[in-house]
């Protein structure tokens, strides 16, 4: 009998517009901000994002209180979130005067921190948490809880962690949001330390909020998924502190493939949301980015060429079209005929199986001098190559280019065109 069991459905927290802006040398303005969240929760379908962290400028203000106005009129404002402090008042009123509906106080998630960076006790820094969330609900707010460093918490201070739970678990807290704030946590390690957590609070909704510094942050999300956690933080193009967040595009590709998750994510907008989020950041991303890099669906080797035109022999479920983008077949050195042949389908160009075999000669040489050769050069190429080698249209005879500081720059160029010389 058919299973009826429906795919458990795995929410994303997005943090690019906070966690992301925390990238040495990104700076969003008030606009970018707003169109970053539109796209985000429209475009993407994201299911939370998080926007700022409280009482950092004036600003900033301004631009959590542009995107709360947007966010209202679209009935979403419940889905944007704000990172505020454990300072009783001051961020809750922040945010409040945003207009903002959910705070994401940051709590200190190891006994390391708490005592040397806060130098307060546990029991104190409990005493704390309590007066702010009792504040921010009395104000009208949803709370959710950071354990900021929770993953050097758990593995050096278990008990200090535990403790803090339980001292705020009366609390009217939704999620509680567990990062691996320095990227240390090998996929192994983030089982154990999850499920210990889900064993021990079972009512409790815990998110995970990864970091990439070993380059594990996709593959902790596959853990923590694989053991219940239900919530996933990211960011756009892996953008955030150090080396940078969980991919949203590889965790929302990677649980579903991969793990059969259901997610809310449009693919297809993906890439566009990529290219906005590198254009505003001034973040390049590589091109062999999964996903979303300039190259990823680019075919070189002229032997998967020929396999595609076959037979699909190339293809996986990771398919361009699923992400509306499109599949390209580079040409160089080691492009083949059928490399040549689907570029030269695409542009509507049909030549001869000699006119063809010249062609690719001249496309492999231009490749051997490390010379990159487009879809677009393929028209100059196939006149130059089929042109005969006694005639020429036009013929460069002299050109002389002056360019001076703070002066007009000058050109002479003189031409013969058809037996015609010109000057100008």
């Amino acid at each position: 009998m058919k299973s009826t069991t429906q795919p458990r459905h795995i929410r994303l927290l997005d943090t690019t517009l906070r966690d992301g802006e925390q990238t040495q040398g990104v700076s969003f303005s008030a606009n970018e901000k707003l169109n970053i969240a539109r796209a985000l929760l429209q475009s993407l379908n994201v299911d939370r994002i998080e926007v700022a962290s409280a009482c950092v400028s004036e600003g900033e203000k301004e631009a959590v209180a542009h995107i709360i106005r947007w966010a209202e009129s679209e009935g979403l404002a419940d889905r944007i979130e704000v990172l505020g402090f454990v300072d009783y008042k001051r961020s809750v009123d922040w945010i409040r005067g945003t207009g903002g509906q959910v705070i994401n106080l940051l709590c200190k998630g190891s006994e390391k921190h708490c005592r040397e960076q806060l130098g307060k006790t546990l029991d104190q820094h409990v005493e704390d948490i309590i007066r702010t969330v009792e504040y921010a609900v009395a104000s009208g707010m949803r709370v959710n809880m950071y354990l900021e460093d929770w993953s050097n918490g758990y593995v050096n201070s278990r008990d200090y962690v535990f403790n803090l739970v339980r001292g705020v678990q009366h609390l009217n807290i939704g999620h509680i949001l567990l990062p691996d704030t320095l990227g240390l946590m090998s996929p192994a390690e983030v089982s154990v330390a999850l499920r210990d957590m889900l064993g021990a609070f079972p009512d409790k909704l815990f998110d995970f909020h990864p970091h990439n510094d070993y380059g594990l942050a996709t593959a902790n999300v596959m853990a923590a998924v694989a053991v219940g956690i239900d919530s996933i933080h990211c960011t756009v193009n892996c953008l955030g502190e150090r080396a940078g967040n969980a991919s949203l595009a590889e965790v929302a590709v990677a649980l579903k493939d991969k793990m059969g998750m259901r997610l809310s994510v449009d693919e297809t907008h993906i890439a566009m949301v990529s290219r906005m989020v590198e254009n505003f950041s001034g973040k390049w991303i590589a091109a062999n980015t999964p996903i979303v890099g300039a190259d990823v669906f680019t075919q070189t080797a002229g032997i998967h060429a020929d396999g595609d035109l076959k037979g699909d022999l190339y293809k996986s479920t990771l398919s361009p079209e699923r992400f509306a983008r499109k599949h390209t077949y580079a040409l160089g050195k080691m492009s083949g005929k059928a490399s040549l042949t689907n570029n030269l389908d695409e542009l509507g160009i049909q030549l001869s199986d000699e006119e063809k075999a010249r062609v690719l000669e001249r496309v492999v040489q231009l490749g051997d001098s490390k010379q990159m050769v487009t879809a677009e050069d393929l028209p100059f190429i196939i006149a130059d190559v089929m042109e005969s080698k006694d005639y020429h249209h036009i013929s460069l005879l002299s050109c002389n280019i002056n360019t001076e500081f703070k002066v007009g720059s000058t050109a002479n160029v003189c031409v013969d065109i058809e037996g015609e010389e010109l000057q100008g």
